[in-house]
């Protein structure tokens, strides 16, 4: 109850006229530049941090915040329209969103989007509110085994539950995870796959990457068959959600941000990993799973959700221990410590009202971003009637100018190019691309939780497993990282267990566990 009290108080604050027009400003300018392939919410929040010097402090934030989610908000709207995800949290809606689009639900995608934006983040804020101090002490009691456990499982579940061929999957993963290598050694200082280049040993950007093999490689690859087949106007179809469109979406919401809200909690949790488990989730829960691969949208709902709700969880973290989760949120501590305050623990009782101010922005921050959103929705589906060449050309001039702003070198404009050919040629063999995102972003995360729980047991592989306990100077093993491993084993198992257990079936059973004709041949279509 103390925290509804503080709650209203931050209302007072965030609902004055000049805090209104600033969380409606950091809206705007948040959506409009998410919209640009290559450029996500973090960057936007830097770019514009030098705006927010002359504000005060309170004022300074909200502004953030709103920049923060509509940014998020339009890196789902170039994913769907354009397959051209502004930031790596909005890959997997790409996944569903664009082949929706193209099957002209565009309007339909774009507005579950938002609406699962709306939802995820409500919630999402006002758990931040109620339950930050029991999330913020879980979060801290994880270490490095669990960590590295959790994004084993990713790995897994991308390659072996996703797509219809494991090993194209483990292929594609393996790509990915090379390009996540490149760079300087964190610990020696050694150079891996530079080739002698110096501008590589910083790596490759992950924005870099995904604008390559999404955006360039789409590109080229409608490019090539522009000679074979004329040019469609995609329809846009109707406007709005139907019935069944709100009765398949409001469960993926849900769900999506029960996932995402602890993630984005936990130290170096992000959106990637809530986004990408909300994605396997629905394709397994789905009532209609033959969808999956032709544009449902229960994939495009929940990780949505899962993406927004992720946001809210980095305030918990970044407000109570001043540790940022992502980029965003070290960009906003930045401003933070402008105005010379202090994060962490005693940040709420310093700066009550700034802190509780944030909070109640946040809700109205995501409202505005509803009501400007919602009805834009069919505006947005507009853009699939431009034809396809001048579509395209536009795409690789934003493209383009979203890589090399990155990091202001014509270098990456190299490695683009260099990633879209690398794009180009998965579409033209079947590999699924999305192993090979996943690959870039977790990679050197899961190197580096692997690398410091053998350090901590001094180069044991049961230090994967668990820790010592200070406490007793005993070895304990984690239940959590356990879990974690009996899941992997059961994922890679499962096709074994399977076959082992219709075998041993009376052969009544056996046929009517066997797949239909139908479902089997609705999956031999959606192999490449």
């Amino acid at each position: 109850m103390e925290s509804l009290s503080f709650l209203i108080d931050g209302f007072g604050t965030a609902l004055t006229p000049v805090n209104l027009l600033l969380a409606l400003i950091g809206v705007i300018i948040g959506t409009a530049v998410g919209v640009l392939p290559g450029i996500g919410p973090a960057m936007t929040v830097a770019l514009l941090l030098p705006i927010t010097y002359g504000l005060e402090p309170t004022g300074a934030l909200i502004m953030l915040a709103g920049i923060l989610y509509g940014g998020m908000y339009g890196g789902s709207t170039t994913s769907i329209l354009l397959n051209t995800p502004g930031e790596s949290s909005s890959v997997v809606t790409a996944i569903e969103g664009n082949l929706m689009a193209k099957r002209g639900r565009a309007a339909q995608a774009l507005a579950t989007a938002a609406l699962g934006s709306w939802v995820a983040g409500t919630i999402g804020t006002l758990a931040l509110a109620l339950f930050a101090p029991i999330v913020t002490k879980f979060a801290v009691s994880l270490g490095a085994p669990e960590y590295f456990a959790v994004m084993l499982l990713s790995f897994i579940a991308v390659t072996a539950v996703l797509g219809t061929s494991r090993l194209r999957g483990f292929i594609a993963l393996t790509v990915g995870l090379t390009i996540g290598l490149i760079g300087l050694d964190s610990v020696s200082g050694q150079a891996r796959l530079t080739f002698g280049i110096p501008q590589l040993g910083d790596g490759i950007d992950v924005v870099v990457v995904a604008v390559g093999i999404f955006a360039l490689g789409e590109a080229l690859w409608v490019a090539a068959h522009l000679r074979r087949k004329a040019v469609e106007v995609i329809p846009v179809g109707r406007p709005w959600m139907g019935r069944a469109d709100f009765k398949r979406s409001w469960k993926p919401w849900l769900r999506g941000t029960a996932l995402g809200f602890p993630f984005g909690a936990v130290p170096a949790g992000g959106a990637e990993i809530p986004t990408f488990l909300s994605y396997i989730i629905e394709k397994r829960l789905s009532k209609h799973p033959e969808e999956f691969g032709r544009g449902a949208i229960e994939g495009v709902a929940g990780p949505e959700a899962a993406n927004n709700a992720s946001a809210a969880g980095t305030m918990v973290p970044m407000l109570s221990l001043g540790l940022p989760t992502n980029a965003t949120a070290a960009v906003m501590l930045a401003a933070l410590t402008s105005y010379g305050i202090q994060p962490g623990p005693l940040l709420l009782q310093r700066e009550s009202g700034l802190v509780w101010g944030l909070i109640a922005s946040l809700f109205i921050g995501n409202t505005l971003l509803l009501v400007l959103n919602l009805p834009l929705a069919p505006l947005w589906a507009k853009l699939l009637r431009i034809p396809r060449p001048y579509l395209y050309a536009g795409i690789l001039f934003f493209a383009s100018m979203g890589a090399y702003a990155v990091n202001g070198s014509s270098f990456d404009l190299i490695l683009l190019l260099a990633l879209g050919l690398i794009g180009f040629g998965m579409r033209r063999f079947g590999l699924p691309v999305l192993p090979l995102i996943v690959g870039v972003i977790l990679g050197p995360l899961v190197e580096m939780q692997g690398r410091r729980a053998l350090q901590l047991s001094s180069g044991d592989v049961k230090g994967l497993f668990g820790g010592v306990n200070i406490a007793t100077g005993g070895y304990e093993l984690s239940a959590i990282a356990l879990t974690v491993y009996v899941l992997i084993a059961l994922v890679l198992l499962w096709p074994v267990i399977f076959a082992l257990v219709r075998r041993r079936l009376p052969a009544t059973v056996a046929a009517v566990v066997e797949p239909s004709p139908v479902h089997a041949a609705t999956r031999n279509e959606d192999l490449p």
